[in-house]
Formats: C-alpha cells, structure tokens, sequence
C-alpha cells in the first residue's frame, strides 16, 4: 500500500508573509496561518481552539503570497507536511515541522481587502500566466460573495 503526505488548510494569517530568497535568487515565503476550533464545553459554554501552522511557500508562489496576501487574510494551502532539521550557533540539532505549500487559494471575498478591484483584474493575469501545479491564485467565483465568512473552524 502507497502512502500520502497532504495537508488541506484553511485559515486566517497571523501576520504579513516574510519572504527571503535563497543565494540563487529563489524567493522563499514563510507564512504563519492560524486554524480555529468551536465547541461548546461541559457548561454549554462556547470556547475556542487556535493552532498554528507553519507554511513554506517557495519561487513565483512565495512572490505571489508576499504580492496578495497580508495579516488577516483568508487562505487556503495544500501541500505535504515536512520536517528540516538545522545546527544552531550553539551546535545544536535543531526541528521544524511545517507545510510545504504546493497550492495556495486566496479566499477573502472581493470587498474586503486593499485595492481588491485591482487584485482580483492582476491575480486573474497571473494565473493565466503561470503553472497551474505552483498555485491557483484565482480570484473566488462571485457565486461565493454571499456566503459567510465565519467559518465553524
């Protein structure tokens, strides 16, 4: 039997994406997303579970999150989860564990957002220009305008 590494998010950035580039010029976005979980407890009372998630977006598609995305904004990532290992200035053997994000979907609706009307008209350029495995970073059919952007997680 095969096996399968994916993972499917969707969740709110915590804070503007951070992108660097590799000694051969390969941009690299580090983008920190926040899940949500609500549940009522024992009491009947609603509570809230937030995790955070690690996600590595590499070349035009980390260019495409540092362009588009921002804290707050709504996203979906897809890609196989993934452990690096470094040596710190101390000598010691250090983990990460975070998503490699292979597929990224903005999904914030078109009114909320800055220069939306701009982003939408590039973001539909874009995507016609670049392969369709690095992203979908087409805009959300407007049929989704409507619907509520409270999700249950």
């Amino acid at each position: 039997m095969s096996s399968l590494n994916k993972v499917m998010l969707i969740g709110r950035l915590g804070q503007d994406p951070e992108v660097r580039y590799t000694q051969s010029n390969t941009a690299v976005a580090t983008l920190n997303m926040a899940t949500s979980e609500r549940y009522k407890d024992g009491n009947g009372e609603i509570q809230e579970k937030t995790e955070w998630h690690r996600v590595v977006a590499w070349g035009r598609l980390a260019e495409i999150c540092q362009q588009y995305l921002h804290k707050g904004s709504l996203i979906y990532i897809e890609g196989p989860l993934q452990t690096r290992q470094w040596e710190d200035n101390q000598g010691q053997k250090r983990y990460t564990t975070e998503v490699k994000a292979l597929q990224m979907t903005m999904l914030d609706s078109r009114g909320s957002g800055n220069n939306s009307g701009q982003q939408n008209q590039n973001q539909n350029q874009q995507a016609q220009n670049q392969k369709p495995q690095m992203s979908s970073a087409t805009p959300i059919d407007s049929s989704f305008d409507n619907m509520d952007d409270d999700l249950p997680f």
